[in-house]
C-alpha cells in the first residue's frame, strides 16, 4: 500500500546503519524526514547528503529525525556515512521494499539505456505517523531548506 498524504503510514520495518531498526511506531512522537536517493557516493547524492548533514542540527532542534534511503547495501552505507561524517542513519533497502511502497522506483534513461532507478524523493511524517508532505523528482539545490521549512511549520502547528 502506497502511503498517501494525510494518512497514517502502513506498518513496515527497515534496517538502518548503526543497527537501528526503523518502524513508524519506533519513532512515534517525533517528526521523521525520509529521503530517498539513487546511489551512495555519486555526485548529486553526496551533495544532498552533505546538505542534510550541514542542516542536521536545525532538523533536530525542530524535533525531526532524518533517514536517508537507497538500494545500496549496509557496507556501502556505512562507508558513505563514515566518509561524509553523516550524523543520521541510512536505510539499506536492498530488496526495494520501501522504494516500491513509496512509489519511487522509476524507469530512467541512462547513457541511452532504459534502467530502473530511484527517483529522488522526500517524505515528511508527523509525530503521529501520518504522512504530511512529499516531494518527488526533486532537484538537490534548495531542497533541504524547503524540507526544513516544512518541518518547522509542522512543529508550529502541533
Amino acid at each position: 500500500m502506497t502511503p498517501a498524504v494525510n494518512k497514517a503510514l502502513p506498518e513496515f520495518e527497515a534496517v538502518a546503519t548503526s543497527g537501528v531498526k526503523f518502524t513508524p511506531q519506533a519513532f512515534q512522537g517525533r517528526t521523521v524526514v525520509l529521503y530517498f536517493y539513487p546511489k551512495d557516493a555519486t555526485p548529486g547524492c553526496t551533495t544532498e547528503a552533505m546538505q542534510f548533514r550541514d542542516r542536521h542540527k536545525d532538523f533536530v532542534k525542530a524535533g525531526a529525525v532524518v533517514f536517508g534511503v537507497s538500494r545500496d547495501n549496509m557496507n556501502s552505507h556505512e562507508k558513505f556515512k563514515s566518509n561524509l561524517e553523516l550524523p543520521f542513519e541510512l536505510i539499506a533497502d536492498t530488496e526495494e521494499k520501501l522504494c516500491h511502497m513509496f512509489g519511487v522506483v522509476k524507469n530512467k534513461i541512462m547513457y541511452g539505456k532504459k534502467v530502473k532507478g530511484i527517483e529522488r524523493s522526500t517524505f515528511l511524517i508527523d509525530p503521529q505517523g501520518v504522512l504530511r508532505a512529499e516531494w518527488r523528482g526533486i532537484k538537490v539545490a534548495g531542497h533541504v531548506d524547503e524540507v526544513l521549512k516544512a518541518v518547522k511549520l509542522l512543529k508550529k502547528a502541533a
